[in-house]
């Protein structure tokens, strides 16, 4: 079995030398000169060693660079989300602003065209009532007409009759009767003609007043329409911010509900702005009308606000911002220094000395200083029970009692108390018990 695998060693030497030919290392001493021959085949495996190692270096080095590059490119992306995410909520806002204002302007519209409306009704009644008073005026005219006109035809006859008989007392008697009576039908003529003039004025005013009314009804419909989409787009728009708020507290372990509650607990006041529409004076309000729409939108405007407040007191960012690496998670591990398993409490980056660290929610610092296996030790109490942990700093920039806010400075990275290295040790504490800080961190990615 030795001799073929000689046979083939010699045969691959041959085919070697060509390329790699054998080589010798002397080595003098004091006793002698020895020497070291390197046959093609022990070149080769050296040499495929050598490049197998540059090879994995290459590699090593391109994926560090990459998953740095990535972790860049999200950063971005999700400060990119964050701004427009904001961007979004102040637009919402004002789109909010003006589509209750043109409600508010268009109720006001609508009152004023009812009270038209009304008053051009009452006016119609009016006219009707007045029409009908002279058509009966009328009527008792033409009937004093007929009989007027009966009574000269005699009077004109019995004057024939006198001027026959020549009878002068008589016939100037009856030449003043005839004189009153075509002045009394004068007079009813001219009032005749006054109240029939006076008819079709009145009858115009009305057609005017009833066309009038149709526009307006029509105008009301058309706004109502109007109003009925622009609602329709705010309602969707509020759906889609809130919705991955309460989903990111939900992600998080915290109870939306409780929270809002707390916050709400807090800031008792509302904005102008963000203020109900008032109830009509009939004491109800249709939940299906303009006005309770408009009061649904500010109310969900209302508690997307309060989602926000809550989410800048709550650390959901990122303590590191600058390249960093992610050495250890939350749970049971080997402890770098004994060996032996035990529970961590956080998470650790590792990076350059001096990386700032940020306060990850808005808060008030309880400690700044050192603290046996923390090192220098940087505590933030948020609000709903919750702390953040710094440890390992290299320096502190805050004092105790100080109010920070997310993304504020807390200190430099370290390697102070028990640590093997550079790098920061985040905690997350809720009434006192660690949990998972990446809970919070990977709840807020497609919100920040």
């Amino acid at each position: 079995m030795g001799h073929p695998l000689r046979q083939h060693v010699d045969r691959l030497n041959a085919a070697l030398d060509r390329h790699l030919p054998e080589k010798r290392l002397f080595l003098r001493s004091d006793e002698g000169t020895r020497f070291l021959r390197m046959r093609p085949v022990a070149q080769a495996g050296i040499l495929a060693g050598t490049l197998a190692f540059l090879a994995w270096a290459l590699i090593a080095t391109s994926i560090v660079a990459f998953n740095a590059l990535g972790a860049e490119s999200a950063r971005e992306q999700i400060a990119r989300e964050r701004q427009l995410f904001e961007t979004r909520l102040v637009e919402l806002a004002a789109e909010r602003d003006r589509r209750a204002t043109e409600a508010q302007e268009a109720h006001n519209r609508y009152a004023e065209a009812m009270d038209r409306v009304a008053t051009m009704q009452a006016m119609l009644l009016a006219s009707e009532r007045q029409r009908a008073e002279l058509e009966s005026g009328i009527e008792t005219v033409q009937r004093t007409l007929r009989t007027r006109t009966r009574e000269r035809d005699a009077a004109r006859t019995q004057l024939t009759e006198y001027q026959r008989d020549d009878v002068n007392a008589d016939l100037r008697a009856a030449s003043l009767r005839l004189a009153e009576f075509e002045q009394t039908l004068d007079f009813l003529m001219t009032a005749l003609a006054d109240t029939a003039q006076e008819r079709e004025t009145v009858a115009v005013v009305a057609e005017n007043a009833h066309m009038q009314a149709q526009h307006l009804a029509l105008e009301y419909r058309l706004l109502q329409d109007r109003n009925h989409r622009i609602f329709s787009q705010l309602e969707e728009a509020v759906d889609q911010a809130m919705t991955p708020l309460a989903r990111m507290f939900t992600d998080a372990g915290l109870p939306p509900e409780r929270l809002l509650q707390q916050v709400r607990s807090g800031y008792q006041t509302r904005t102008a702005a963000l203020m109900p529409i008032s109830i009509s004076t009939s004491g109800t309000l249709d939940p299906g009308s303009d006005e309770g729409r408009a009061n649904s939108v500010l109310t969900a405007l209302e508690e997307i606000n309060t989602f926000r407040i809550a989410a800048q007191r709550t650390p959901f960012a990122m303590p590191v911002r600058a390249s960093v690496r992610f050495t250890s998670g939350f749970g049971n591990r080997r402890d770098p220094r004994s060996g032996g398993r035990r529970m961590h409490n956080g998470v650790d980056w590792a990076g350059p000395q001096g990386t700032p660290i940020l306060a990850t929610g808005g808060g008030r610092v309880t400690f700044a200083g050192r603290q046996g296996g923390y090192g220098n030790l940087v505590i933030v109490q948020h609000d709903f029970g919750i702390e953040t942990y710094y440890a390992h700093l290299h320096r502190i920039d805050v004092n105790v009692g100080q109010r920070v806010s997310r993304g504020d400075r807390l200190g430099g990275m370290g390697t102070t108390g028990r640590s093997t290295g550079v790098h920061l040790h985040y905690e997350i504490r809720v009434g006192g018990r660690p949990i998972n800080p990446m809970s919070y961190i990977r709840a807020a990615q497609n919100v920040f």
